[in-house]
């Protein structure tokens, strides 16, 4: 590997050429620097061969490297568990006050539901709409009520007989 000293680039020309010409420019403005003392400066090319250099192992520095890995690595996994942690409880929240709107929907729709059921079963409503029919009050012993025994002596408008059990 190679390496220069100036940091005058420029293609097309040769590092001699270049090399020339810089020495010219530093020469040409050694007056102005130095008040009348001229001191040429020079810059010479040098070359470094690195090609025989082996970096040799340094076990210190191997092991300050994995002690730092660890640490930013356990860092990194401890400030995504608390930004998962965080960003869970905000979704939760939101979930929670979704659930909260829903509820609220389901009791003002039962609300609704309550009244429309009231208005529907009103006893007058509902006697306006039967004569409306053609319908009449129940005669009395019309109706039977289902807590109360059936009056044996009065006649009997319809009556089921199970059928016989069959013979084995």
């Amino acid at each position: 590997m190679a390496a220069c000293t100036t940091t005058y680039i420029e293609t097309g020309r040769g590092w001699t050429a270049r090399v020339a010409e810089r020495n010219a420019e530093l020469l040409a403005q050694q007056p102005l620097r130095r008040r009348g003392v001229r001191t040429p400066e020079i810059s010479f090319t040098k070359h470094f061969d690195n090609s025989r250099l082996v970096k040799a192992p340094d076990p210190v520095r191997v092991r300050q490297m994995r002690i730092f890995s660890a640490a930013v690595t356990l860092l990194f996994s401890l400030v995504m568990i608390y930004g998962l942690q965080h960003f869970s409880a905000i979704e939760g929240s939101y979930r929670v006050e979704s659930e909260k709107q829903v509820c609220e929907q389901l009791r003002e729709e039962n609300r609704q539901l309550r009244l429309a059921e009231a208005q529907l079963t009103q006893p007058g409503r509902i006697d306006v709409m039967a004569k409306q029919m053609g319908l009449a009050s129940p005669q009395p012993g019309q109706v039977v009520h289902a807590d109360t025994r059936p009056d044996t002596s009065a006649p009997a408008l319809a009556q089921v007989t199970p059928p016989p059990p069959p013979v084995l």
